[in-house]
This record gives C-alpha cells, structure tokens and sequence, in this order.
C-alpha cells in the first residue's frame, strides 16, 4: 500500500491518508480529501479542524489526504466515508480514473460528504452534478461575510432529527445550481438575492448516500456549534450509521 501512495502524492498525504491498523469492527474510517483550493480557503487550518470535529464521536477514525490525486488509487476503497474538501482548478493527468472511482465508490454503497467549495471540484465533468446533487454555477458566488441564521426545514430526516435552527458565521452561497432530485434540510435567506437558499440537503446515488453542504468557509465558520454538529451528523448518516 505504501508504495502505491508513493506514487500519487506527497509523502505527507501517504502519513495521513493510510488507515490506522487494529481498528475496531465498528469505527468509521473517513478519508477528508484536501490539499488545494481556492486562495481564501485556508485547508490547511479547515482539515484539521474538520478530523478534530468528527472524532469527538469515538466511532469516527479520519485521515488527511493532502492531494486529491490520492482518489486515483484503489486506496479509496478501504474507506467508508470520502469527505471532499478541495477545488482542483487544473485537472490532473489521472482525471479520468479518479472520476471513475468516485462514481464507483458510491454506486457500491459508500458515503460521500461534498463540502464548501467542493461544490466546484470538478467544473468540467458534468456527471458531477449527478453525484453531488448541485453544482457551482461559476456566475454567482455568496453573501458577503457574515452571521445568519440557519433554519432546519426537515425535522424527520435521521441527520437533523431533533437539531434547532442555529446560528452561522459564514459565506451564505447563493451559487448552487441544478435539478437533480435532493432532499433540503436546512436553509438560509440570502441578504443578496432575497431567497431561501439550501445549506444541507442529501441524495441518493446508487446504493451510496451523499451529504452536501456549502457551510465552511474556514476554521470560525467550522466551530460554530449548530455547524459541528451537523458536518458530524451528516457524516455518520452517509456512513449508515445513527446521530
């Protein structure tokens, strides 16, 4: 395993991204996917602080892959939970593979967790908005800046099944385009645009699960509490698991 990671990235993303040995039966082994993005995007402080925020439920294992190259190799598949924190601007020369795994990966009955500005990691591949349910239009972008409010719209849904509505600090995107079949579960009104826009919804795909939100801007938008506790439900429920 280890000389197959050699080959795909750095030697940073092959320390973090392996599984750890001697895991329970019952753990969740995550795999966030990081390591480029847009400038304003710090992943570097966002990544950990999103493994920080998942294991503080002892069934979340995580690792770190600091290049998306690393969804290219087979690696993948020894994961429950692919989380997609990153925007590649410069599609890799494994391109094709690495769309074909992701696909894969979920039809088989995985989970996948779309975060932030994951909603454009792939601007030329348009079977992505199949998979992610919605896709950044690259026209609009979001609020400036800001608090607001988050309001849960489904109280039934596992994920958000006794969550309140809570408070953000963060970019409200308005950039989110597509029809695919979703289910909202959290919404925000836009400043800008007047409208509701969705800041949680889910998908099926295959026999997979997805959970997308546009949420985390950086690490203070992250640690909102109402925020955590969501990226930790979302990622227990892709993973069939329970809140």
């Amino acid at each position: 395993m280890h000389t197959l990671l050699m080959t795909l990235g750095t030697v940073a993303a092959l320390i973090s991204a392996a599984p750890a040995e001697n895991q329970e039966s019952d753990s969740i082994r995550v795999l966030i996917v990081s390591g480029v993005d847009h400038p304003g995007h710090d992943w570097k402080t966002t990544a950990p602080a999103i493994r920080q925020i998942l294991e503080q439920d002892k069934r979340f294992d995580v690792r770190i892959a600091e290049d998306p190259e690393l969804l290219a190799s087979d690696v993948v598949f020894d994961y429950d939970v692919l989380f997609l924190h990153f925007k590649e601007y410069t599609p890799t020369a494994r391109a094709e593979r690495i769309r074909e795994n992701l696909v894969r990966f979920v039809k088989q009955g995985k989970g996948l967790f779309v975060f932030h500005f994951a909603c454009g990691a792939f601007e030329d591949w348009p079977e992505y908005r199949s998979l992610v349910g919605r896709v950044w239009d690259q026209k609009t972008g979001h609020d400036p800046r800001g608090p607001f409010a988050v309001q849960i719209v489904e109280q039934d849904h596992p994920i958000t099944r006794g969550m309140a509505d809570f408070q953000a600090d963060d970019e409200l995107y308005t950039c989110l385009i597509g029809n695919e079949p979703i289910e909202v579960l959290a919404t925000a009104r836009s400043k800008v645009t007047g409208k509701d826009h969705p800041m949680a919804f889910v998908l099926q795909f295959g026999k997979g699960r997805v959970f997308h939100t546009p949420l985390g801007h950086d690490v203070r938008a992250i640690q909102m509490p109402g925020v955590a506790e969501l990226i930790r439900r979302g990622c227990l429920w892709v993973a069939g698991r329970l809140p």
